[in-house]
């Protein structure tokens, strides 16, 4: 012995000094395998030894010798002893004993082991095999595997038992049937082994099946899992919602799934407690293994009516899921009182049911049955629980869903609410309009469009569109169309109209971002686009700003249709950025288009490419309106657009001058006189003598006023639409008020006058002064 480390000394007790110097055969057991001449085994030994201890037992080791040299060069062994738990056999131990212990561990071994022979004959078998093949080792001996378990199963055994015996490598796979026809199907991990005698040869096989069904049952429940986790809840909406969890189950874990809701989910409401009683469901969804679903009573989209007594209303009533057999006396009640279902029962040989609540937050939303009718065993514990939590993630998608829906329904109760009901009949146009709300799961936009009268018959066309979705855009949206109606009450041109706006969604931003539960980020993208088109009828002629709105397109009587060369301007809620008008004459007749980008951009084309096939469908023959707003919707949006759509058309009309009549006055009182004999005159020739009276003293008191308080030069103007315009404009830039006059007051009457006499009357500023304007209504006019 040359070495002796810390760690031998502990294993044998010796320390360092008692053996270093000394022979090492001393330290061998007395029925130790070691060689004493190592010399021999030039590649080192290894093998299971006996070392003796200081105190004198024996310490069986696993030893390994390694062979070495030292640094003279000589030869040394360099050993190397761990302590092992395997019993070591002594030499008292006789032969027969030894293979006795051997054959009694094969026998009772409980894993189904078999050996077979050459010609693939059965030799021996273990317990587990008696087991799980239920024949004795004496029936199984000399027969083959065909002989034995099914053909299907067979034949890939055998197949793999005679590659085993050709390349002598073992091999693994797996099959799936029943050992014998009363017993289940299970999955088997089979390993066939070679068996090699003293020469090395392949003598026989060994064959070992590992009953893997419970792991293969428990991935396959990970992977239905997992599947309702990705697959059910890829919409928002209920119905689809549902079916996806039909679809998903049925055939992995039932034969036939019905899911039923109350009624009140698929309206987006809260589900109220029920009465005891009957309880009608309505059918979301049902599928089955069998084409078309014959077994459910009803279709989707019906109401079940299920009894009292039935296990789906006591589901509904507890929130708990049961599990029967069409034996159980609840479901023999179920179909005592439902004969039509008894019948499907009977005819297709349903022998398990499972009835599981949808629950989400503490609600039982309806109710889902799962049935077995083709496959043999009926479900067990271990499927209701997977069908609880498939139940459990279904439930809250569909509670999510119908979340979406009430606050969908809501938000498009509200914008609809904001958006005209009815455009009412113009002198300036005639209209046509479509909305359509998106169906994306971002929810509604912020949309709009607009048609407001202004005096002198024109009229302004708007549409705008507020960035973001659901209800702050609509309830901004609602914001926004007041301010743009109010404001254009009081004819402000366009660009100065937009500025107007602009500050108050900059004050809106602010407003908002201050309050006490606000939501910054979505308030930092409070953007909103606008386009306000004024068309007066009277010059033929259009003004229009934008603000980072799509430009107007104008389709003229030939059917040449073209985009209004308009600067765009920066959104709404920038701030601090001018906006410019642009004018252009419009032909009689023409046609506005009016449209936010939801109509022209979507998944399916880019905005360049979905306004140059809007050019193209407005560059078609004279249509009516609604028929080339319907042409619009159905030719340029897929059938659930992913953001909102306004679109607003209108054909022009041109006040010519048959019916326009114009004076310009001197800044006489005396004008007066000749104004009012001017005007009974001209609406003698118009057939309206019917109003000569009251629009002569309209008149008197619109010149009057001017001539007194305005400016040269003063103009007059009638026009005649559906109702009769009298219009009186001066230089001057300061608006009259109208006052209550005392009793002996001379003066303050005139405004009053007017207002009782007229049906509207207002001011509006102009570039170079002002213009009083007074409305009368025409009786039985025909326009």
């Amino acid at each position: 012995m040359t070495g002796w480390s810390s760690g031998a000394q502990q294993f044998l007790g010796y320390r360092f000094e008692d053996v270093v110097g000394r022979s090492a055969a001393g330290l061998l057991g007395q029925n130790s395998g070691i060689p004493v001449d190592l010399s021999s085994a030039a590649e080192g030994w290894r093998g299971t030894s006996a070392l003796r201890h200081r105190d004198g037992h024996d310490v069986v080791a696993d030893i390994q010798a390694y062979a070495s040299l030292d640094h003279e060069g000589s030869a040394q062994w360099l050993v190397v002893a761990t302590r092992t738990q395997r019993p070591y056999p002594r030499p008292t131990q006789h032969p027969d004993e030894a293979e006795a212990t051997t054959e009694e561990a094969f026998a009772q071994c409980h894993l189904p082991v078999m050996i077979y022979d050459a010609e693939l004959r059965a030799l021996r078998g273990s317990a587990g095999a008696v087991r799980a093949l239920g024949l004795s080792e004496e029936q199984m001996r000399g027969r083959r595997v065909t002989e034995i378990l099914p053909p299907h199963i067979c034949t890939k055994v055998e197949e793999g038992m005679r590659r085993v015996f050709e390349t002598g490598e073992p091999e693994l796979f797996q099959v799936h049937g029943r050992p014998r026809p009363e017993a289940r199907g299970h999955y088997w991990a089979v390993t066939v082994s070679p068996v090699r005698n003293p020469a090395g040869e392949v003598r026989h096989v060994q064959l070992m099946a590992l009953d893997i069904t419970e792991l293969r049952l428990a991935r396959e429940r990970l992977a239905l899992l997992n599947d309702v986790s990705t697959q059910v809840g890829s919409t928002l909406d209920v119905t689809h919602t549902a079916q996806e969890m039909a679809d998903i189950t049925v055939g992995r874990l039932a034969d036939f799934v019905s899911i039923d809701l109350l009624d009140s989910l698929l309206r987006g409401l809260e589900p109220k407690p029920l009465d005891e009683g009957p309880i009608g469901l309505r059918r979301v969804a049902q599928q089955s293994v069998l084409p078309e679903v014959p077994e459910s009573v009803i279709q989707p989209g019906d109401v079940d009516y299920y009894p009292a007594s039935s296990p789906p209303v006591s589901c509904l009533l507890t929130g708990r899921s049961s599990l029967h057999r069409t034996l159980d006396g609840a479901v023999k009640s179920w179909q005592t009182a439902d004969p039509e279902r008894a019948e499907k029962v009977r005819s297709f040989g349903m022998h398990s049911i499972m009835v599981v609540p949808l629950r989400a937050r503490g609600v039982t939303l309806g109710v889902a049955v799962l049935v077995r009718h083709r496959r043999r065993h009926p479900f067990d514990d271990d499927d209701l629980l997977l069908a609880e939590e498939i139940a459990a993630r279904t439930a809250v998608s569909i509670d999510n869903a119908r979340r979406f829906t009430h606050e969908r329904t809501t938000a498009l109760a509200l914008q609809r609410s904001l958006l005209p009901q009815h455009v009412s009949a113009q002198d300036a146009v005639n209209v046509a309009h479509r909305y359509l709300p998106a169906r994306s799961q971002a929810g509604l936009g912020g949309d709009w469009f607009d048609v407001i009268p202004l005096s002198g018959t024109r009229v302004a066309l708007v549409v705008g569109d507020v960035v973001g979705h659901g209800l702050q855009a609509s309830a901004t949206m609602g914001r926004l169309r007041t301010a743009v109606r109010t404001l254009a009450d009081v004819d402000l041109p366009p660009e100065e109209l937009l500025v107007h706006v602009d500050d108050l969604v900059t004050h809106l931003k602010t407003g908002a971002g201050t309050a006490p539960d606000s939501e910054p980020d979505v308030v930092t993208d409070l953007i909103a686009t606008c386009l306000y088109l004024v068309y007066d009828p009277v010059s033929g002629r259009c003004t229009a700003a934008a603000a980072g709105h799509p430009p107007p397109a104008m389709v003229t009587p030939d059917g040449r249709a073209e985009f209004i060369e308009l600067s765009a301007g920066p959104p709404l809620g920038v701030g601090g950025l001018p906006f410019e008008t642009a004018e252009w004459e419009v032909p009689e007749g023409s046609l506005l288009a009016l449209y936010t980008d939801g109509l022209v951009e979507g998944s399916e084309h880019d905005i360049d490419r979905g306004m140059t096939l809007l050019l193209q469908r407005l560059d078609q023959p004279a249509l009516s309106l609604e028929t080339v707003c319907d042409d619009l919707i159905e030719t340029m949006l897929p059938a659930e657009p992913s953001d909102d759509v306004a679109l607003l058309l209108a054909r022009t009309r041109f006040l010519g001058s048959d019916r326009v009549a114009t004076w310009d006055l001197p800044s006489d009182p005396a004008a007066v006189a000749g104004a009012r004999h001017e005007v009974s005159r001209c609406l003698t020739n118009w057939g309206l003598d019917e109003v000569t009276f009251t629009t002569e003293l309209v008149v008197s008191e619109l010149v009057t006023n001017a001539i007194r308080y305005g400016s040269p030069p003063v103009q007059l103007r009638l026009i005649r639409g559906s109702a009769l315009i009298c219009e009186v404009s001066d230089s001057s830039s300061t608006a009259p008020h109208m006052r209550r006059a005392r009793l002996f007051d001379e003066g303050g009457r005139g405004l009053m006058m007017i207002a009782q006499l007229s049906d509207r009357w207002g001011t509006r500023h102009m570039p170079g002064g002002k213009a009083i304007w007074a409305e009368i209504g025409i009786p039985n006019e025909q326009s």
